[in-house]
């Protein structure tokens, strides 16, 4: 693994700040995940303690959280790996991995969360309302640490987990409101609606983010890339014809990749085709596509090798 920061200096990779941010991404993410990691398992046992099934559901959306932190560390550095024999597209794509197997975890924790609250939704049974603000404090500030600690940070990853971490502070600030009327008014039942709300919430979520990662697994083109006004903007330079075959995919949501075929008048020279796909992929490059392939005809051979 330690043989792969060769790549930095290439001149047409525009990261050659990355280095060290890399680095810094990576230990954020690494210090939030400890304190998620060992938070979380003070947590199930908080839960069973003060008998407080919404307390277990907020440990799940931690234990989510923690792993969700702990795949993107460890991806993060997996997909930094440049491009081999193996991936000739890179590792960017195990980025996606991370999401899918958490959310498999989220969805198998849910429902047995809510296989636990249903039933205490009729039969509650009373709660340890002090236990549980104690533990609700110390979760706020537990997790507004890793938040602050996260803001600094720039990355994709980073920003999604600060989300994730205010989320679980949210979580917390609910868990104390309940646990501080139960501590004045009887109701044992705040405790298992607050837990179906938060599982609600948990799997709402994870169906989003299912949804996100399917579409780009399926190849689907990219939601920010509208390929009509891409393709109107190819045929206003000048000399191409017809512009067809186009294929936009992404790796992670983030590195875009496209492949085009275009039509060029009839006695265009190589060197004015040239040209034309540098002004072309400087379109490409505007939209937000990286990696692009051009394959260009002449009106009379356009497309008699495929049927498009």
């Amino acid at each position: 693994m330690g043989n792969h920061h060769h790549h930095d200096h290439t001149p047409h990779h525009d990261h050659g700040h990355d280095g060290h941010h890399h680095h810094h991404t990576t230990g954020n993410i690494k210090v939030a995940f400890w304190l998620n990691l060992i938070f979380c398992i003070l947590e199930f046992a908080g839960g069973f303690f003060t008998n407080s099934i919404a307390i277990l559901s907020d440990a799940l959306h931690d234990l989510g959280d923690s792993f969700s932190l702990g795949l993107a560390w460890y991806f993060q550095k997996i997909s930094q790996r440049k491009r081999d024999k193996l991936f000739s597209y890179g590792y960017k794509r195990f980025s996606l991995l991370g999401a899918l197997i958490n959310s498999m975890i989220l969805l198998v924790g849910s429902v047995f969360i809510a296989m636990e609250a249903i039933p205490r939704m009729l039969h509650p049974e009373s709660s340890n309302a002090k236990g549980m603000i104690i533990f609700a404090l110390i979760g706020i500030a537990v997790n507004g640490a890793a938040v602050l600690r996260l803001k600094k940070g720039s990355s994709v990853n980073e920003r999604v987990i600060s989300l994730h971490l205010i989320e679980d502070v949210l979580g917390w600030v609910a868990v104390l409101i309940a646990a501080v009327v139960m501590l004045f008014v009887d109701i044992p039942i705040l405790d298992p609606i607050l837990s179906l709300l938060i599982t609600g919430y948990i799997l709402f979520n994870v169906v989003k983010n299912l949804k996100h990662s399917l579409t780009i697994l399926l190849q689907a083109v990219p939601i920010d890339i509208n390929e009509l006004e891409l393709k109107n903007k190819l045929l206003s330079i000048p000399s191409i014809l017809d512009v067809h075959d186009i294929h936009i995919w992404t790796m992670d949501g983030d590195y875009n990749i496209s492949s085009v075929h275009i039509v060029l008048e009839e006695h265009t020279s190589l060197e004015e085709a040239e040209n034309i796909k540098l002004k072309a992929r400087k379109i490409f490059q505007e939209l937000r596509v990286h990696h692009i392939t051009i394959e260009t005809e002449s009106p009379a051979q356009a497309c008699s090798l495929q049927d498009c």
